[in-house]
């Protein structure tokens, strides 16, 4: 069995050329997202509770960085300022996801990368 000649594997010239722009690409993007993790980092996002009672700041990467409590939150008992607390964290946390999406969107927007 004789290889035809130029067949290699089967890769043409412009599947390579195709790889090589993915490559670059993928480069960027990874290039990109460590910039975006240190951004993330540095970042504080606020959330509270209905009448900011309690607030909760989480850094971009859902680290949480302090809690501040206000004297009228101590006037609802341990169990009233648990659930103040519980719902400051989720609204710090839903807006720290919707950061990080956004942030991503915008890093991936323009390659055409498959899955994002």
């Amino acid at each position: 069995m004789a290889k035809e000649k130029g067949q290699g594997f089967g890769f043409g010239l412009g599947k390579i050329k195709e790889l090589q722009e993915a490559f670059q690409k993928a480069q960027q993007v990874q290039a990109g997202a460590q910039e975006l993790q240190q951004q993330l980092e540095q970042m504080e996002i606020e959330g509270a509770c209905e009448g900011d009672l309690v607030k909760v700041v989480m850094s971009g990467n859902q680290e949480p960085l302090r809690v501040e409590i206000s004297p009228n939150a101590m006037e609802k008992g341990a169990e009233g300022l648990s659930e103040l607390v519980s719902a400051a964290m989720k609204d710090a946390y839903a807006k720290s996801t919707e950061t990080m999406r956004t942030k991503m969107e915008e890093l991936t927007s323009g390659l055409n990368l498959p899955g994002m």
